[in-house]
């Protein structure tokens, strides 16, 4: 019995963990099977990404979770959950947080619905300039969100082309139509952002659908969209899915047109005001790990219920 206890005591795991992770190194270094050199042709691809991870990823995050449990302003020491008492308990971060998913759940929603048509059109069609077409449609991918809210009150801003055709049009003053720096005019700048996203994404799967199946649908009889229906759209729902995840994430993470359009306060734009002078470090540092755990969480079920493949 004393034996077995021996066995199955800490130090005795402790030494054959030590024992694995010393074999493994030598197996590395000195591989001899051609398994071997494969799997340290596998760690030298890996290495300079896993060091990143660390010093970019793991280390700076570590340090957050820290903060956001200390007892002192700017210094990580104690442990108190006040910060997240105050995330959950109070009704104005609770709104922060309803605001973020609604905003991101609705833009997400409106974003795949018109990639899946162009990514439709740019893929089963010879469309004139279909060059010029995917640059227009990945072309937002390149621009800073302060940028695209820009873009947004040059349009839809009180002194904007698309108000002041619309005033000139109907009579209306350009202060009644303009809607730039309201909830839809943000809704409408976050779309702008996401739908290219999605797109490539979609793109990528329409390329893998088998169109020997379209066409025999076709044959039967079947009308475009019934073959759509019932023919494409089972084999692009894995890139659908993958599209839903990816611009979700992007409608959390948004900032960038959020500090051009502060109409709706959001978790990030919230998260920025606390890291001001005179706001809570803790509470900030908190914000922080709940939206990395909320959004590490949604990709990890998003993924493991579905055959997705999403890009970080």
């Amino acid at each position: 019995m004393s034996d077995r206890h021996a066995e199955n005591s800490p130090l005795s795991t402790l030494r054959a963990l030590t024992a694995r992770v010393v074999g493994a190194f030598e197996t590395v270094a000195n591989p001899v099977t051609e398994r071997e050199r494969e799997y340290r042709r596998i760690v030298a691809l890996c290495a300079p990404f896993s060091v990143l991870l660390f010093v970019a990823g793991l280390y700076p995050l570590s340090e957050v979770v820290r903060i956001s449990v200390s007892t002192a302003q700017y210094r990580s020491v104690g442990f108190s959950l006040d910060a997240y008492a105050t995330l959950f308990g109070d009704p104005y971060y609770r709104q922060v947080a309803f605001n973020s998913l609604w905003l991101a759940t609705g833009t997400t929603l409106v974003s795949v619905g018109l990639a899946v048509p162009i990514a439709h059109a740019l893929e089963k069609y010879d469309l004139p300039g279909e060059d010029l077409l995917v640059t227009l449609v990945s072309f937002p991918i390149s621009l800073p969100g302060i940028v695209a809210a820009f873009m947004i009150l040059v349009l839809f801003g009180n002194n904007g082309v698309v108000t002041a055709v619309t005033a000139a049009l109907t009579g209306a003053r350009p202060t009644d139509l303009a809607f730039a720096v309201s909830v839809p005019g943000l809704f409408v700048a976050f779309v702008y952002s996401m739908v290219p996203r999605a797109t490539l994404i979609l793109r990528g799967t329409y390329a893998e659908v088998d169109s020997a199946a379209e066409e025999a649908a076709q044959a039967l009889g079947a009308t475009p969209f019934e073959t759509f229906r019932y023919v494409t759209l089972p084999q692009i729902r894995p890139g659908i899915t993958g599209a839903l995840i990816l611009t979700f994430r992007t409608g959390l993470a948004i900032f960038g047109t959020l500090v051009v359009i502060q109409t709706l306060v959001v978790w990030t734009l919230q998260l920025s005001r606390e890291l001001g002078v005179g706001y809570d470090v803790q509470v900030a540092g908190a914000m922080a790990t709940v939206y990395f755990a909320f959004t590490f969480l949604f990709t990890v079920l998003g993924l493991r219920y579905t055959s997705a493949e999403v890009g970080i």
